[in-house]
Order: structure tokens, then C-alpha cells, then sequence
């Protein structure tokens, strides 16, 4: 290139000005690390937004799965907001509020005469009942229903006529 160059040129040009063949590695260089670059930047967005799924893994899977719609709508809306509550609601242990419920159920299932039977099992009997009575020819109505309940909440009559209750 110095003998094709002109005379006023200056003999020395310095590494950041392209050939005259168009080739310019700095660009070639610039754009590596940018594309490299933006894959990074992009994996660490992502890795930061799961920071509250992976803090809620070691609590139930219903507070995990609240976390993670959290961090979803977060990630989708840009509202920071969804993110912070996400990350304190994996933070903190929920009180466990299905068992007391489950409890209060199962013994009012006992003193409504139903003996802690599951309502899917009710559900079952009445099933069958009107099963039952449309081979029959007859109707299952709420009357009967009450009748076949009542029976089963009637208290026992003992031998000598005095009512016993099922209750304790």
C-alpha cells in the first residue's frame, strides 16, 4: 500500500482506519462482542426474574404457582410491581389455612348426621337414589330426600321406649 500511496499521504496510517478493500476488523470485532453481549444481558434479565420462583420452591405449590404467575405478568407487562410482590410473597411462609377448613367441615359433616361422610359420597347416593327411582317410575323429589336424611339423623330408640341420642 505505500507505493501506490500518494506523496503528501502520511507513510504510517494508524490500525483503526478500514483498507481500501473495505475490509474494517474493529467493526468485525465491535459486532462479536455486541451480539455476545446482548445474549448475556438477556440471560441475566431472565435469570433475575426467576429469582422469586426458585425462593418459592421450598414452600407449597400453591404459593409457588402464585409467585410464578407473578413473575410471569411481570415479565410480560414491565410492571415492576408484580415482580416485587412476587419476591416477597416467596419470602414469606403462608399460613396453612386448608386444614382448620377441612376440619371444620369434617365435624359439622358429623353433626349434621352424615357421619364425616364426604359430600362427593352424598352426591354419589342421591345419584343412585334417582337412578333407582326412575326405574321405578318415580320421582326423587326433596321431600324424600329430607325423609331418607332424617331417618339417618334420628336418634335409636332402645328396647325400653327411652330415646338415645347419637351424640356425645
Amino acid at each position: 500500500m505505500a507505493e501506490n500511496a500518494h506523496e503528501l499521504a502520511p507513510h504510517h496510517l494508524p490500525p483503526f482506519i478500514p483498507g481500501a478493500d473495505g475490509s474494517d476488523w474493529l467493526f468485525s470485532v465491535m459486532l462479536v462482542v455486541l451480539i455476545i453481549g446482548a445474549i448475556l444481558a438477556g440471560v441475566f434479565y431472565l435469570h433475575l426474574h426467576s429469582i422469586p420462583e426458585r425462593l418459592a420452591h421450598k414452600h407449597g405449590r400453591m404459593q409457588f404457582e402464585l409467585v410464578a404467575i407473578l413473575g410471569l405478568l411481570a415479565l410480560f407487562t414491565h410492571n415492576n410491581i408484580f415482580w416485587v410482590a412476587a419476591l416477597l410473597l416467596a419470602f414469606i411462609q403462608l399460613p396453612d389455612f386448608w386444614t382448620p377448613l377441612e376440619s371444620m367441615a369434617h365435624s359439622l359433616s358429623r353433626l349434621a348426621g352424615t357421619g364425616g361422610i364426604p359430600s362427593d359420597t352424598l352426591v354419589e347416593k342421591d345419584f343412585e337414589q334417582e337412578e333407582v327411582a326412575a326405574q321405578d317410575g318415580t320421582t326423587v323429589t326433596d321431600a324424600t330426600r329430607d325423609e331418607a336424611s332424617a331417618k339417618r339423623a334420628a336418634p335409636a330408640v332402645s328396647p325400653a321406649g327411652t330415646q338415645e341420642s347419637k351424640h356425645v
